[in-house]
């Protein structure tokens, strides 16, 4: 009920003629918005649209990663697209929007083209943009790149993060347990800087039913600590 009368309120608020600047009465007929053909012959925005039940839902998404072997700090690029459509399809969202964010602190949401040879390129780009510690998977030893994130021997080394890894189930004050949990660290500060850079969400307008994207966009997640099994959220919001 809580979606719902939020659904309700942005409605009022965002599809009425005031908010989308139309004169009272005065509805303009629109026969194509960008490449999608309309089935009617009345903006969507308009009062006589005819927009159905509203819908807020919310999913979370596992990601399997398409790069075998375990964790070394790779970057990895997964199209999200299909499983996208499979959603809006279920769901029944006819206008709207649909918003991806990640769920991690390394890795990235972002649009563009799936292509093999562009992944190999955005992979090289990145690591040149903000090179691997030396004591990474990555890394190249001698290079001279360090980060403070990664002296992992020195942390936890602030109340905050101390706070976390106890609200994690890593009982630090344990001197065994908090050795296992600086183990398990991965040397991964550059894929966090890399995330803030790249962003974390991506919200895509749906109309007719389908994501308003260009011919060669996608949606991806960029995994900058990989190859790792990942989860995204994923909401849809607006009227089947």
């Amino acid at each position: 009920m809580r979606w719902r009368g939020l659904c309700l309120a942005l409605a009022a608020v965002v599809w009425s003629p005031r908010a989308a600047g139309l004169q009272s009465g005065r509805v303009p007929t629109v026969g194509r918005l960008g490449s999608r053909p309309w089935s009617g012959g009345v903006s969507p925005l308009g009062a006589g649209a005819g927009l159905g039940e509203p819908i807020c839902e919310y999913h979370e998404v596992a990601v399997r990663t398409s790069l075998p072997g375990p964790p070394r700090q790779e970057v990895t690029v997964e199209d999200l697209t299909p499983v996208l459509r499979e959603l809006l399809e279920a769901s029944g969202l006819q206008q709207g929007w649909v918003n991806v964010i990640s769920r991690h602190t390394t890795t990235a949401v972002t649009i563009n083209e799936w292509e093999s040879r562009l992944v190999a390129d955005v992979r090289r780009w990145l690591l040149d943009l903000a090179p691997p510690d030396d004591r990474s998977a990555v890394g190249q030893h001698g290079k001279g790149v360090a980060y403070a994130h990664n002296d992992i021997d020195q942390r936890p080394d602030s109340e905050d993060e101390r706070q976390r890894c106890l609200e994690n189930g890593w009982d630090i004050t344990d001197e065994a347990e908090l050795e296992r949990w600086r183990a398990q660290e991965p040397i991964n500060a550059h894929s966090h800087l890399l995330s803030m850079l790249l962003g974390s969400s991506e919200t895509i307008p749906v109309a007719g039913g389908a994501m308003v994207l260009g011919q060669w966009q996608s949606v991806m997640l960029v995994d900058l600590d990989g190859p790792r099994d990942r989860t995204v959220g994923i909401q849809v919001m607006g009227f089947r």
